[in-house]
């Protein structure tokens, strides 16, 4: 699909679909726990001055995640 992109690459602002999130990690299964789940709508809140952490905004609640977390997750447009 040409629609999708990593977290990491979304601005500010942005709204996006979660598309793919990878299991096996430990990392990824504590993301899963806080809802970040295929089909959840997220936001970009802000990113750090060299881009980490990125806050996103996710059912309600502000979540930061690592540079290496965000790169892993897929989404789309919302």
């Amino acid at each position: 699909m040409d629609d999708v992109k990593r977290l990491s690459d979304l601005e500010q602002g942005v709204a996006a679909l979660i598309d793919r999130i990878p299991s096996g990690d430990a990392a990824m299964t504590r993301l899963r726990e806080l809802g970040i789940l295929p089909g959840t709508a997220i936001t970009v809140v802000r990113r750090a001055p060299l881009g980490d952490p990125i806050e996103i905004a996710v059912r309600g609640s502000l979540i930061s995640l690592r540079e290496r977390e965000a790169i892993q997750i897929q989404v789309r447009p919302a």
